[in-house]
């Protein structure tokens, strides 16, 4: 499986992990759907919902 990183974008991640949707909400990044989800990163998600990058990610690719 491919390794999700801070750089991944929202899209990638939701393409690489089936489950990155329900991680991601759980996180409070709820517009998953929305036009900035194709662009933005993953870091970038992180900064604006203040999320832990690190366990996020370790989430992600379990």
């Amino acid at each position: 499986m491919e390794k999700i990183t801070a750089n991944t974008t929202i899209f990638e991640a939701l393409q690489i992990n089936p489950n990155a949707g329900e991680i991601l909400k759980s996180y409070g990044m709820h517009c998953l759907g929305c036009a900035l989800a194709h662009g933005e990163t993953i870091g970038e998600a992180v900064d604006v919902h203040g999320a832990d990058l690190e366990q996020l990610l370790a989430e992600l690719n379990a």
